[in-house]
């Protein structure tokens, strides 16, 4: 039998367990509250997205509208929206990351990218 147990190291990896699972979900929900811009064409197109990557807002300035060309409009839109959705991924990474790194690694978190 090994001295005192050894339930004291087990119970205190537990606590640890659930401390880490709390801040990654305290995390998580800080996450889909702040939100973050992308912009494309110079600003003509702001798209804006939650830090979990949930699209909330588009702007478009109306110089950006030309009824001769919306494939131009479009890409636009696509390229602010691929672009609030990497300023996401940034705070994911400086949010999560350390608690993931705490886990042992992978986050285990499907959809995120460490």
């Amino acid at each position: 039998m090994i001295p005192g147990g050894g339930q004291p190291n087990m119970q205190q990896l537990l606590q640890q367990a659930q401390k880490m699972q709390q801040d990654l979900a305290n995390a998580q929900e800080e996450l889909a509250r702040v939100e973050v811009e992308g912009q494309a064409g110079g600003g003509l197109v702001t798209a804006t997205v939650t830090g979990s990557g949930e699209l909330r807002a588009l702007k478009i300035d109306p110089k950006a509208v030309d009824p001769e060309d919306t494939d131009t409009l479009a890409d636009l839109v696509v390229a602010a929206v691929q672009a609030a959705n990497e300023n996401a991924q940034t705070l994911q990474q400086q949010k999560l990351g350390p608690l993931a790194q705490g886990l042992g690694g992978g986050s285990g978190i499907p959809g995120l990218p460490f």
